[in-house]
């Protein structure tokens, strides 16, 4: 799967300002392994500094969105969601019992997303993929 980013370099890379508490988040953002929303970057955030407002990680967020180092996901559960932006490509499967996101890459659906495109009549430049499910086996 995808190779951790710094997110600090990338702010550092685009001529981003980084203060103290940019870099309190940049780091959350850079070691966190799932999906979190501004709430969960908050109290992560707040564990390695106190004075780290609300307030502060959703102007962070939006900057970083901003400035394409963070992609926003809104995976049907009512949260706007964040990971930094990928360098490679993946898809998402979300489960819509535990909330739980699994990225994954399938050359086989990147090659038949293309060949759709085409006969549609367009070059494919860009998709995002969610697809939302239950575990198998699950007695309902």
């Amino acid at each position: 799967m995808p190779q951790p980013i710094d997110i600090e370099a990338l702010c550092v890379e685009r001529g981003l300002r980084i203060t103290e508490q940019r870099k309190v988040i940049a780091k959350v953002l850079s070691d966190a392994t799932d999906h979190p929303d501004v709430e969960k970057l908050h109290e992560r955030a707040v564990a390695i500094d106190p004075r780290i407002s609300i307030a502060t990680v959703y102007r962070t967020v939006r900057l970083f969105e901003e400035a394409g180092i963070l992609d926003k996901h809104d995976f049907g559960d009512g949260r706007s969601r964040y990971e930094a932006a990928p360098e490679a490509h993946h898809d998402h499967m979300i489960d819509v019992e535990t909330g739980k996101v699994i990225e994954f890459v399938d050359p086989e659906l990147e090659a038949l997303q293309r060949q759709i495109a085409e006969r549609l009549g367009y070059r494919l430049v860009d998709h995002r993929m969610e697809l939302y499910g239950v575990r198998l086996g699950r007695e309902d």
